[in-house]
């Protein structure tokens, strides 16, 4: 067989496309021992609460109206403060939404049930408190928190499986309540409600069923206010062990409401009721 003659063809060199490669979303920085505070008004807060804060960081040409004050009190608290561009806060926090100021705190810590009830021996008040079944939504929680602290709560007790526990977004939309409302995390929450029942509370749930509009109510005793998870309510088993379930009246054509705009009706009518108010 004749062998035939390789031809040799000059291959081009491939060119490289000259445009840049997309960069990927900056991947928040993971530290256990530490978050990360973001905006105004949260970090604000942070240095008024006299949490422990590591560091701030300043964007970079955001060094006037509220930042003024928000540089000026964290130097008088020894507070490191570090301006930087843009680019390293968003590699701090993943791109949020974190208004040019960016704030490391220690991480956040959760409280006892005994918190609770001092708060309300503090405050010379009968105990109320949240408890949360399975809240998914981190902005429900933030949101939940920041009303608990306007109508004077005494703390949040959450489940630490299927819930969302104390997280930058928590943080960011409570503005800053995340500071003032102690959060309980509990491995059980019917069992908990149990152990609560011997200490005097007494528990109202939300539920379309309910026996009574929840503006009829008394909520002078030491109290318990239950709130579903966004999709399914409350639990079977957490039903079971409140001691009287009350509606929302509605008349549109949805047949629920978010969990936070629900609870903040409930918590405004016990702020209502305990403070005599019309």
């Amino acid at each position: 067989m004749k062998k035939k003659e390789r031809t040799n063809v000059k291959k081009e060199k491939p060119q490289l496309n000259q445009r840049k490669r997309p960069q990927q979303p900056a991947e928040p920085v993971n530290d256990p021992q530490s978050e990360f505070v973001t905006g105004k008004n949260p970090v604000i807060e942070s240095l008024k609460s006299g949490r422990e804060i590591h560091k701030v960081w300043i964007g970079e040409g955001s060094q006037r109206g509220q930042m003024t004050s928000i540089i000026q009190s964290a130097k008088e608290k020894n507070i490191l403060v570090q301006t930087a561009p843009k680019k390293k806060l968003d590699q701090l926090v993943g791109h949020q939404n974190h208004q040019g100021v960016v704030a490391s705190i220690a991480a956040y810590r959760y409280a006892e049930i005994d918190d609770l009830f001092g708060k309300a021996k503090e405050k010379g008040e009968e105990p109320f408190f949240l408890i949360l079944d399975e809240i998914e939504d981190p902005h429900n929680l933030g949101s939940i928190m920041r009303t608990a602290d306007a109508v004077g709560a005494h703390g949040i007790i959450i489940p630490k499986r299927r819930a969302v526990g104390l997280t930058q977004t928590v943080a960011k939309s409570s503005t800053g309540a995340i500071e003032y409302i102690p959060v309980v995390r509990v491995t059980n929450i019917p069992r908990t409600m149990d152990d609560l029942k011997k200490r005097g509370l007494w528990f109202a749930g939300t539920d379309a069923k309910g026996e009574q509009d929840y503006h009829q109510g008394s909520f002078d005793m030491p109290l318990g206010l239950v709130i579903g998870s966004e999709g399914k309510g409350i639990s079977r088993l957490v039903k079971e062990k409140c001691d009287f379930l009350l509606q929302i009246p509605m008349v549109g054509h949805v047949t629920s409401l978010n969990a936070s705009v629900a609870a903040s009706l409930l918590m405004y009518e016990v702020f209502r009721k305990r403070k005599g108010l019309n």
